[in-house]
């Protein structure tokens, strides 16, 4: 069988498997898994990993179990089975955040880990594309010339490709708070090369932001949504959760 591939950039498997590295280890779900890259990184790190994909048939890492499950619905897991619950590059593709934020409650035990990401629609080149086009890079319109470019590419198996929820910073963290999750820390995947040039507009937003009280900052989380993660990230913010 061939090495898997990483459907999704490499530099979001890297940020999680640094993660990673300093937890105990123990059971750990991937979901959805792909091909079993980033499962293949964390079976290397030592966790007894478990995989889940709604096309398991594109799985190709030998020695680790793959079911099929949809995060839209169910998963096909026991109560509390795992330590810890790796989602990247899924949220994105569903109907149903929530539905999925609350399947990793159930799965995961308290103390236990939970690994998300999200595309980063709040950091400030992704806002300004906003402005002036109406949609992000990560969430083009679903236009139907668009969308059989995608079937043409993705034969039956069009979710891979399609990005349907914009979800940010904002509404990811009421998710996870509202199923029993608190927030550790978040991650960019990496620095944009081009994040310089927008320097200025963001001492501008960060700026203007201080003009609110201490409390309206606190409860609107814009500190949060300045922070150099989410402001100035890359194409990718990861969440690093525990479940209270």
């Amino acid at each position: 069988m061939n090495e898997p591939a990483a459907l999704a950039h490499e530099a979001i498997h890297d940020t999680v498997e640094k993660i990673l590295a300093g937890r105990a280890r123990g059971c750990l779900l991937d979901v959805p898994a792909g091909e079993g890259a980033l499962a293949q990184r964390l079976k290397r790190l030592g966790f007894e990993v478990a995989c889940c994909d709604l096309y398991p048939e594109i799985f190709r890492l030998d020695g680790v179990e793959i079911r099929s499950g949809n995060l839209d619905t169910r998963l096909p897991y026991d109560d509390g089975e795992f330590e810890t619950v790796v989602c990247v590059e899924g949220l994105e593709h569903i109907e149903n955040p929530a539905n999925a934020i609350a399947e990793f409650a159930r799965l995961t035990v308290p103390g236990g880990c939970l690994i998300v990401s999200v595309p980063n629609i709040m950091n400030i080149e992704e806002r300004l594309k906003w402005l002036f086009s109406g949609y992000t890079s990560h969430f083009k319109p679903l236009s139907r010339p668009a969308l059989d470019a995608i079937s043409r590419e993705f034969p039956g198996m069009e979710e891979i490709a399609l990005h349907v929820n914009p979800i940010g910073y904002s509404e990811l963290r009421f998710l996870l708070e509202k199923y029993g999750f608190q927030v550790v820390r978040t991650y960019r995947d990496k620095e944009k090369k081009n994040t310089w040039a927008f320097l200025p507009l963001a001492f501008l937003i960060r700026l203007v932001s201080k003009f609110s009280s201490r409390a309206r900052r606190s409860e609107r989380w814009t500190d949060e949504l300045n922070s150099d993660e989410v402001l100035l990230g890359g194409n990718t913010l990861i969440f690093e959760a525990r479940k209270i």
